[in-house]
């Protein structure tokens, strides 16, 4: 087989370009920010005001080189994470991965059901326990019966419903002085309350179900374009590399700017005002309606549900893939009819079916985020070492190996996370 060569330059890179070139990476940044996410950041800003905005900072960078080494892992090899993880080490490995991977996720899509119905709810005024299933159908309805580049498009553009927490944020009046000194100067408390937000910062930017999300949506890119093989997928140019690159990192710049913008609205609404003590979207949702106007308030609670849609099918997905992978089962992929690929669909099913029980078990939506965090805190820092390992490995990377750079900010969010995951440990 020819090896791939990059295509000639063109006359000069317009804004089309770049939008078209957007794909995996702006998805997945934006699913980060999921109710559930939204819901930590409420929560920080709440708490401490504005002296968590710095955590936006550190995450960045982090969160940038580990999801742009899955997307160069899933590009070169042309697999999944997990069906690496099997090939390179042990079945075995790839499935306790994946087992932690799919109760975590399973907690956190019943988590984010929840966080959106109610927020329909008080749009709407019609209970929460109708909304629940209805955005469980279309979701699952959405992955099953529509195309990967249908399903690709609506969640690309989906993201846009992000703007909303910007727009927010300036309706909110923040102190702008504060806000630039907490943003750049980093003021930490010593106190297990603020440690404990700390780490679900930490948690919900840096989580694992992104990792095999990223690595996979490069593989179903190949695949859209026809190559159903692991040897026409194998390989990647220096222009497809440096393409996933403007998109890892621009999806990955919107999703920290969200958090950002997020924390800096309930610091300058709820905690302004003296209301510390909240513990979901929810009521950080209504708390924002006397302190900044009806217009905040839908704006955040409209963005609730948008998030919601866009990051169940990836935690779903991500789960699906997981499985698949640690089954290797070659037919799993969104590009695939659900008759080509049932055992891959059923699991997309189970796990948002499962999402649906857990919230009408009457499972507190606090102690699901509560023990998803724990499962993602303590599964994210061996899994970054992988992705580490494997992607600075010749017989897996061959020439397109980590540089010294991208090894340094590797090596250095796996620390990052396991302190955080130790700190989380210590203040149980």
């Amino acid at each position: 087989m020819p090896a791939k060569s990059d295509p000639p330059k063109s006359a000069g890179n317009t804004i089309a370009t770049y939008i078209k070139d957007l794909g995996p990476g702006l998805i997945t940044g934006a699913a980060d920010d999921d109710p559930s996410g939204i819901s930590t950041y409420s929560v920080a800003g709440a708490q401490f005001g504005y002296s968590t905005l710095w955590t936006a900072l550190l995450t960045f960078p982090l969160m940038a080189a580990v999801q742009l080494m899955c997307a160069r892992l899933g590009m070169v090899t042309g697999r999944g994470l997990g069906s690496v993880v099997r090939t390179r080490y042990a079945a075995w490995v790839s499935w306790v991965i994946c087992i932690l991977l799919v109760i975590a996720n399973v907690f956190n899509i019943s988590a984010d059901l929840a966080g959106m119905a109610d927020s329909m709810q008080m749009i709407t005024g019609i209970h929460a326990y109708i909304w629940t299933p209805i955005f469980a159908v279309f979701i699952v309805a959405l992955l099953l019966f529509a195309s990967y580049r249908t399903t690709a498009n609506i969640f690309k553009w989906l993201t846009v419903v992000l703007f909303a927490y910007f727009i927010t944020a300036f309706l909110a009046h923040p102190n702008w002085s504060a806000v630039f000194k907490s943003t750049f100067i980093p003021r930490i408390e010593f106190s297990k309350q603020y440690l404990a937000v700390l780490v679900g910062l930490l948690g919900t930017t840096i989580s694992p179900y992104l990792f095999y999300w990223q690595a996979a949506q490069e593989v179903e890119e190949d695949r859209a374009l026809g190559k159903t093989t692991v040897s026409a997928r194998k390989g990647a140019t220096t222009h497809e590399l440096r393409t996933a690159r403007t998109d890892v990192i621009s999806g990955m710049l919107l999703s920290n700017l969200v958090m950002y913008f997020i924390i800096l609205t309930a610091a300058a609404t709820l905690n302004a005002h003296g209301i510390t003590q909240i513990e979901t979207a929810k009521q950080a949702a209504e708390a924002l309606r006397p302190l900044a106007g009806k217009g905040a308030y839908l704006l955040f609670a409209f963005g609730i549900v948008g998030t919601g849609i866009l990051a169940i099918p990836v935690l779903a997905g991500s789960c699906a893939y997981a499985v698949a992978d640690a089954m290797d089962l070659r037919s799993a992929s969104l590009n695939a009819k659900p008759h080509k690929a049932p055992v891959f669909y059923a699991i997309i099913s189970v796990a948002v079916l499962v999402g649906i029980g857990v919230d009408f078990a009457g499972v507190n939506a606090v102690k699901m985020l509560f023990w998803s965090a724990i499962l993602n805190g303590l599964l994210a820092p061996p899994l970054v070492v992988i992705v580490v390992l494997l992607t600075s490995d010749r017989k897996v990377m061959g020439s397109k190996v980590n540089s010294r750079g991208m090894k340094i900010l590797g090596w250095a969010c796996a620390l990052i996370m396991t302190v955080a995951a130790m700190g989380l440990l210590i203040s149980l």
